[in-house]
């Protein structure tokens, strides 16, 4: 059978019989149909369940991702713990090297006694208001000496071995003239300086700092503790 005769015989078909159909329209249309039934359940069972697994699994790489970090981040739970343990020991040896508010006149007392075993004259020893910081304040104190180059050397030095916490800024040193500079030994020099030191503040000063604004204003309280409400 060749094509004319095939394209023939489909317009000769009569849909309302097709059992006179020929044998290989019958077998064609078997094939179609079956094959338009197997495309019918792909689309609607399998693509369907393809979508579902491709979704779980990226779900299951994003979760197992976030299993790894987590496991790594138990993994490590201990080098944490002794890292911030390592931290508190340091902290608290810093911070006992800050005076309390009772101990900081014996501090500028030692850092007087520093000075007189360097055997440097004082001019000035102004102590200036504190200024408060988060958990400490900083105690400064304006210092004017003289002496030489040597004995200032080694007043620093002595400062920085005190067993608290002193800074000195500011610092600023020229040759010893004009008042006060009588008597000094020829090619003496004076030293004006900010000699700070800290302390850190009790839980009542830090209680009542929380309780100030930025502005240095008290907190408002809110309306209905202003109203009396509990």
């Amino acid at each position: 059978m060749n094509l004319a005769q095939a394209y023939a015989e489909l317009q000769s078909l009569d849909a309302r019989n097709p059992g006179a159909w020929p044998r290989w329209v019958h077998v064609a249309a078997s094939l179609l149909a079956f094959v338009v039934l197997i495309g019918l359940g792909v689309w609607t069972l399998i693509v369907p369940e393809y979508d579902n697994l491709q979704a779980a699994e990226g779900r299951e790489t994003t979760l197992r991702g976030e299993f790894e970090k987590k496991q790594k981040k138990v993994a490590a739970l201990d080098a944490y713990k002794a890292q911030l343990d390592t931290m508190e020991r340091d902290f608290g040896a810093m911070l006992r090297q800050l005076p309390s508010k009772t101990e900081v006149e014996n501090l500028l007392n030692d850092i007087s006694q520093t000075r007189v075993a360097s055997s440097l004259e004082e001019e000035l020893f102004q102590p200036l208001a504190e200024i408060p910081k988060d958990f400490y304040a900083e105690v400064p104190n304006k210092i004017v000496v003289t002496g030489s180059y040597h004995e200032m050397g080694a007043f620093a030095s002595g400062v920085a071995a005190l067993p608290r916490i002193v800074t000195i800024d500011e610092v600023e040193i020229r040759p010893a003239t004009g008042q006060g500079a009588q008597g000094l030994p020829r090619g003496s020099l004076r030293m004006s300086a900010l000699a700070k030191t800290y302390r850190y503040l009790d839980d009542n000063e830090v209680a009542a700092k929380a309780a100030v604004g930025k502005d240095g204003k008290p907190l408002r309280r809110s309306a209905s503790r202003s109203r009396g409400t509990p």
